[in-house]
């Protein structure tokens, strides 16, 4: 069902959405639900901006980029006042890249997408641009019967569907995901619905987290964070944490092409390294090897749900695994979490047996079983399942040796060359134990 111009009953959105935002899903139009959804996204209640820790640090110059929300400002530098058209005429010798990828992008070749034919991989783009052109006549900035003419640098840097000249030092903006939501409504409402379905049964993590949607929050909300007084490191943690404040994490300026956001490299980007290494981990798996060898032959133009059918692939990539939930996709990545990425958080491994996670188990075999039989995707999760609280048994006894070191004044350093922690931290076990990755410190400790 596509949404119409009276209602927007998007079936990739989860109920618990529309419940949050206290809205009824059959009756709600476009512009209601963009407009809700965007007083929440912009709640620093909510998890928008710098957080309750912003006292212990400044941003830098390029924190600009990483939430444009709070820190962006139009450029000075630059006097210009241009039209849509001086905008690609400059920016064709200033910065050719971007005017090329764009170019290339479907945002500059709506016409291309209007007349193609069913039985094309990308034949679906047509759907999308009928729905996004009734989402925005529902919002007031098309008129009945108008079409988009194309998606250029003012509709995203200025305004959508702005018909005056951009002054760069006064509209110039960075695009934040609101505004990639006004047109692509149902994707940004299945991202926001991330807060509303990653609910631990135990409150071990805050409601809505781990996620792409309060990723920036997780960041800045971390003590060791923001204490670090070397804001350049800090901000390297950042730089992975922006899917909550833009879209250009996955689908990289200014082509935004879908079919390189489906590729699994696009997710290494973030998801590789020693606290959390699935880029190592799928990339050196038979899953893996197969689109290593194999994925230059196949389509990648094809939608995830034809991805096999139509695109010819032979093995799952990240997005079609996370993004698909019992038989539909979506922009909602967390509906099958059970373990969080960092299953050493304490309680997170007491969840493991409960009703909560056995139906998101229950999930994980649909998923599974697009290839394999039912017995053999049961008993590779519970594989996963035991050889995980197998590690989490040796993580906890190593831990509590460590533990009564400190405990004892053994650890090296411990006193006689560690300097005190900047604010907020404090001195303790988790100080004197810090983690790189920039998660709370005191999740070291042990669970008992």
């Amino acid at each position: 069902m596509l949404i119409g111009a009276a209602h927007a009953d998007i079936p990739t959105v989860p109920n618990e959405l529309y419940e949050a935002l206290k809205l009824d899903r059959a009756k709600v139009t476009p512009k209601e639900l963009h407009e809700a959804l965007v007083k929440r996204y912009k709640d620093p209640a909510q998890g928008a901006g710098r957080g309750t820790l912003a006292q212990y640090w400044e941003p830098i110059p390029y924190g600009i980029y990483l939430d444009p929300a709070t820190f962006y400002k139009s450029p000075t530098t630059n006097k210009e006042v241009a039209s849509r058209k001086e905008c690609v005429e400059c920016h064709t010798d200033e910065s050719p890249v971007w005017v090329q990828a764009w170019k290339r992008s479907s945002h500059a070749n709506l016409d291309k997408v209007r007349n193609l034919k069913p039985g094309e991989p990308t034949f679906y783009k047509k759907a999308k641009l009928e729905e996004i052109e009734k989402n925005l006549r529902s919002m007031g900035r098309l008129a009945e019967g108008e079409n988009l003419k194309e998606v250029g640098c003012i509709d995203c840097h200025v305004d959508i569907g702005a018909k005056k000249k951009a002054d760069h030092t006064k509209d110039i903006r960075m695009p934040t995901a609101d505004v990639c939501g006004t047109c692509h409504l149902a994707e940004f409402a299945e991202r926001e619905s991330e807060r509303d379905t990653m609910i631990w049964p135990h409150d071990q993590w805050p409601d809505g987290r781990p996620s792409h949607a309060l990723d920036y929050k997780a960041n800045v909300e971390t003590t060791v964070w923001a204490a670090m007084p070397q804001r350049e490191v800090a901000e390297g943690c950042s730089m992975c944490h922006t899917n909550q404040n833009k879209c250009d994490s996955c689908h990289t300026r200014h082509e935004f092409s879908a079919a390189e956001s489906r590729r699994p490299e696009a997710c290494a980007t973030c998801h590789s390294g020693v606290d959390h290494n699935n880029w190592e981990a799928y990339s050196m798996s038979k899953h893996g090897k197969i689109v290593g060898m194999l994925g230059n032959q196949w389509n990648w133009e094809a939608p995830l749900k034809d991805a096999y059918a139509v695109g010819g692939q032979s093995a799952p990539t990240c997005a079609g695994c996370h993004m698909e939930y019992e038989g539909e996709y979506s922009h909602n990545m967390v509906r099958k979490i059970r373990w969080a990425n960092y299953p050493f958080v304490p309680g997170i491994a007491e969840n493991i047996k409960s009703e909560w996670s056995e139906k998101r188990l229950d999930s994980w075999v649909v998923t599974c079983t697009q290839c394999h039989s039912e017995r053999f995707a049961r008993s590779y999760l519970d594989l996963m399942d035991k050889g995980t609280l197998e590690g989490l048994a040796k993580y906890q006894e190593a831990n509590a040796v460590v533990h009564q070191l400190y405990k004892e004044g053994l650890l090296t350093g411990q006193k006689t060359n560690r300097p005190a922690p900047p604010a907020p931290e404090k001195e303790g076990y988790a100080y004197t134990l810090p983690n790189c990755s920039g998660r709370k410190a005191t999740a070291l400790q042990p669970s008992n």
